[in-house]
C-alpha cells in the first residue's frame, strides 16, 4: 500500500530526471517564459520551432446561501508552438468536474467533461526599449462543438488581449493585460484586465502576485487576486504552485499547481548557440510568470 501511495511521486521524480537530463545535453541560456500559473499572459512568444507544454490542476469553490459549488480542473493543458520568431499557435483543453453541496450534503448531479477547446495565436509587436514596454497581442476562439455536454455553451466564445511587460530591476518586473471577451452564454461584452508583479529570489526560485478581473457591460464587475511560487528545475522545466480568492462576491478559494516544459528543435539549438557566440548580451530570467 505504501509503495502505491508513493507511485505519483516516483513517476514525477523519474520524469523530472529524464526531462532535465535531456535539457542539460542541449543547454542554452535563453529564459523559459510561461503563460502559467497566473492569469497574466506573457508578452513574448516561445520562438521559432519551439514547442512548449504548460499543464496543471486546480481546485476552486464558490459558496452563497448555503449552496457550495466546487470545481476540479484536471490537466489544464496549453500547447504553444512557434511557427515564426514572433508568432506562436496555441491549443488548450481542460477536463473539469463539478460538485454541488447544499448545507454540506453532496448532490448526485455531478458534472464532468471537457471545456471548450482553446484555439489561438500570439504575436510579438514590440520589444522593450526604455519606457516602451514589451508588447504582444493574443486572440482565442472557443468552438462550442469541442465541449462535453455538461460544459457546452450556447455560443462560441472569443477573446483578445494586449499583453505588456516592464523590467523594473534585474530581479523584478511587472506585466499587465487589457482586452475583452465574449461568451459564457452571455451576449454582452466584458472588458478584462490583469496586473502582475514578479520577483526572482534566485536563478531558480521566483514568486508573483496579481490582481485581475472582468467588467461586463450589464452586470457587476468581478475582481480577483492570486499569488504563487515557481521553481526552475532546469532550463526547460518549471514547477509552480499558487492560491487566491476574489475581492467581490464569488470565488471563495483557488488552489493549483502545475509544470511547464519546453522542447527545442536541433535547428533552434544551433541557431541560439551561434547567436550567443556573436552576442555579448546576457539574458535575465523574466520574473513575471
Amino acid at each position: 500500500m505504501q509503495s502505491t501511495k508513493n507511485l505519483p511521486i516516483l513517476i514525477l521524480a523519474f520524469l523530472t530526471f529524464t526531462l532535465c537530463s535531456f535539457s542539460q545535453e542541449n543547454e542554452i541560456s535563453d529564459p523559459l517564459v510561461t503563460d502559467r500559473p497566473d492569469a497574466t499572459e506573457a508578452s513574448s512568444t516561445v520562438g521559432k520551432n519551439v514547442l512548449q507544454f504548460e499543464t496543471g490542476g486546480l481546485y476552486e469553490s464558490f459558496e452563497a446561501n448555503n449552496i457550495k459549488s466546487e470545481n476540479y480542473t484536471y490537466n489544464t493543458m496549453l500547447i504553444r508552438y512557434g511557427i515564426l520568431d514572433n508568432l506562436e499557435l496555441r491549443l488548450g483543453w481542460d477536463f473539469v468536474e463539478g460538485v454541488t453541496k447544499v448545507n454540506g450534503n453532496k448532490l448526485d448531479n455531478v458534472t464532468s467533461g471537457l471545456s471548450p477547446l482553446l484555439l489561438g495565436v500570439k504575436i510579438d509587436i514590440a520589444e522593450e526599449n526604455g519606457a516602451m514596454p514589451e508588447i504582444a497581442v493574443i486572440g482565442h476562439v472557443f468552438p462550442i462543438f469541442s465541449a462535453s455536454e455538461d460544459y457546452r455553451p450556447e455560443t462560441t466564445g472569443v477573446d483578445f488581449r494586449f499583453s505588456f511587460a516592464h523590467t523594473l530591476s534585474e530581479n523584478s518586473s511587472i506585466g499587465y493585460n487589457i482586452g475583452a471577451e465574449w461568451g459564457n452564454d452571455s451576449p454582452e461584452t466584458a472588458a478584462i484586465y490583469t496586473l502582475a508583479y514578479g520577483y526572482s529570489f534566485t536563478d531558480r526560485w521566483g514568486m508573483y502576485a496579481e490582481v485581475y478581473g472582468d467588467l461586463p457591460e450589464d452586470s457587476s464587475a468581478n475582481h480577483f487576486w492570486d499569488a504563487g511560487f515557481t521553481y526552475l528545475v532546469c532550463d526547460d522545466l518549471q514547477l509552480d504552485t499558487y492560491f487566491g480568492t476574489s475581492f467581490t462576491e464569488g470565488q471563495d478559494i483557488l488552489i493549483g499547481a502545475g509544470l511547464s516544459y519546453r522542447v527545442k528543435s536541433n535547428q533552434t539549438i544551433i541557431e541560439t548557440i551561434n547567436n550567443e557566440k556573436t552576442n555579448t548580451h546576457t539574458f535575465n530570467r523574466n520574473p513575471v510568470i
